[in-house]
């Protein structure tokens, strides 16, 4: 975590699961879980439970100890994300304000929408994150230091 917190100013707020949000800049998708004896299921779909088209899905997996990911905010896509097994912790920056979120819950998602700044951290071995965006990949589309973010966002505001 030391990592992180070199990058980062000081956090706001800590959340510590996402059953109990009060995140104002990003949103929280409850999914609705199906199942029976054999076990659950959970069904995506763009525009009916995401509140986009689906044109890319991507996962991270077998993340090493230690290891802090993200340091990027996106320009205009849309994304969701779902920790669809173990866990791990997002630091959320919208510019002005700064909220640790722990994704845990595979029926949960975290709809992250306009240039909010993300690390992630802490991640569990068992953990998969799958992430699923309104855009195919586009290297433009990202913000990958942290002060050119920062004037994007005062731009924004502007």
């Amino acid at each position: 975590m030391a990592v992180l917190l070199e990058k980062s100013v000081p956090v706001t707020d800590t959340i510590a699961s996402p059953r109990k949000l009060n995140v104002d800049f990003v949103d929280f998708i409850d999914f609705r879980v199906m199942g029976d004896h054999r076990g659950s299921l959970i069904s995506l779909e763009g525009n009916n439970g995401i509140p986009f088209d689906i044109k890319r899905v991507y996962y991270i997996f077998e993340t090493t100890h230690g290891t802090v990911r993200g340091f990027h905010a996106n320009k205009n896509s849309n994304k969701v994300m779902i920790c669809t097994s173990g866990s791990c912790k997002f630091l959320l920056d919208d510019g002005r304000r700064k909220q640790v979120v722990t994704l845990d819950n595979p029926a949960k998602g975290m709809y992250v929408h306009g240039l909010i700044w993300r690390e992630i951290f802490d991640f569990t071995p068992d953990c998969v994150l799958m992430v699923l965006a309104d855009t195919v990949y586009d290297e433009r589309e990202y913000v990958r230091n942290y002060q050119d973010f920062l004037r994007e966002v005062t731009a924004s505001i502007a």
